[in-house]
């Protein structure tokens, strides 16, 4: 995309632009550190940049807390802070702001109690095209002694003197502009039914799996938690079979299949994005995908999750009409027809990373055979 653009080709670079953000929204926020960097780099990446600031100004924690801060270039950190949806408290953006600036003058003493006219001078020199932008009349009146007063000078006399006035008489009219404050958005936990929505995991667990999904270092919050788990089957109700499967989930995509076993705290799963397609008759075949997983998570005595991550991507999942939902070639993670049954379901390590089941549990033939007292499958789709 850039060497399109370096070389005139800006609707080819346009076209290119719109394809990442459309199709690979999912890469560009593993990367988005880096993303944002470049796209600022270059003045014609426009959408790039809009795509960025829509999420840092929903996220700002992002750039604004990130070791990457102070090599911001100076017209990306005014496209953050003129927006009226930036989600920060304004004293801090002042804060962030005064602390990118001094570091873009090393030469400055720590303690701007010692700093001579021609230091505020450099620094206001540094900050003339941000200052602007700083909703100084939506500062609280400690937040203007504490944090803005030190650095009054950077201000134009007037402006200071109708911020004291102002901050003194909240109603008193001033000859300065008063921007608007920004838009806030006031969190809210979604409405929740009285029943659960499972009886095999929970909150904390549906956050852990979405963490895991969108490849986050750390696990989402019950309330940043930006995936809705709809049930398309519960043993229980909708039967235990291989058919039952196959009615309610051919086809459908980005599925997770979670499953209690049966005398035991595990709760076992995974995630398959791509689905399954049940094939005619007899016949069988794998699936390739590189982005599936399985799983135990922490339950009961169970005291540490466990991720296993595809390694053999073209063996990702098995499809056969006479199965439930099978994971990888080796029977990774499979559920027989009847997954309730004594034994009926198996796991071993083959086609995806690492064991989820306790080395005890193993035969000699190399697998772990078990049963499950309740299974679900859920279709997540990103939160509106």
């Amino acid at each position: 995309m850039l060497i399109a653009y370096e070389f005139l080709f800006d609707e080819l670079a346009k076209q290119l632009e719109i394809y990442l953000i459309e199709t690979e929204a999912h890469w560009l926020r593993l990367h988005f550190t880096r993303i944002h960097q470049i796209s600022f780099q270059n003045y014609k990446l426009q959408e790039l940049q809009k795509w960025c600031n829509d999420i840092v100004a929903k996220y700002p924690d992002k750039i604004f807390d990130s070791e990457d801060f102070f090599s911001l270039q100076e017209h990306a950190l005014v496209s953050l802070i003129s927006r009226d949806d930036l989600q920060m408290e304004e004293v801090k953006i002042w804060n962030r702001v005064i602390e990118w600036g001094i570091e873009q003058n090393p030469g400055l003493p720590s303690n701007p109690k010692i700093w001579t006219h021609e230091d505020f001078l450099a620094l206001k020199t540094t900050l003339q095209n941000c200052l602007p932008h700083i909703r100084y009349f939506h500062i609280s009146g400690d937040g203007i002694i504490d944090n803005v007063r030190p650095y009054k000078k950077l201000l134009e006399k007037n402006l200071w003197k109708d911020i004291k006035n102002r901050s003194i008489s909240p109603y008193r009219q001033v000859s300065s502009i008063i921007l608007p404050p920004r838009k806030i958005l006031t969190p809210t936990l979604p409405i929740r039914n009285t029943e659960p929505f499972s009886t095999v995991i929970n909150e904390t667990h549906a956050a852990e799996i979405a963490s895991w999904i969108d490849k986050q270092v750390n696990t989402y919050s019950l309330i940043n938690n930006p995936y809705e788990f709809k049930l398309l089957l519960r043993g229980t109700s909708d039967g235990f079979t291989a058919n039952s499967f196959w009615n309610l989930c051919d086809k459908q995509t980005h599925l997770v299949v979670v499953m209690k076993v049966k005398g035991t705290d595990e709760i076992l799963g995974g995630y398959n994005p791509i689905g399954w397609d049940k094939p005619d008759g007899m016949s069988h075949y794998y699936k390739n995908c590189s982005y599936s997983f399985i799983f135990s998570l922490k339950n009961g005595t169970i005291q540490n999750s466990i991720l296993s991550r595809v390694i053999q991507p073209k063996e990702a999942f098995f499809c056969y009409s006479g199965y439930g939902p099978v994971f990888g070639a080796g029977c990774d993670l499979k559920m027989s027809n009847g997954f309730n049954l004594d034994k009926n379901c198996w796991h071993c390590q083959n086609s995806y990373e690492k064991r989820i089941r306790n080395a005890s549990t193993f035969e000699s033939d190399g697998y772990s055979y078990f049963s499950v007292e309740e299974y679900e499958i859920f279709q997540i789709s990103k939160k509106t």
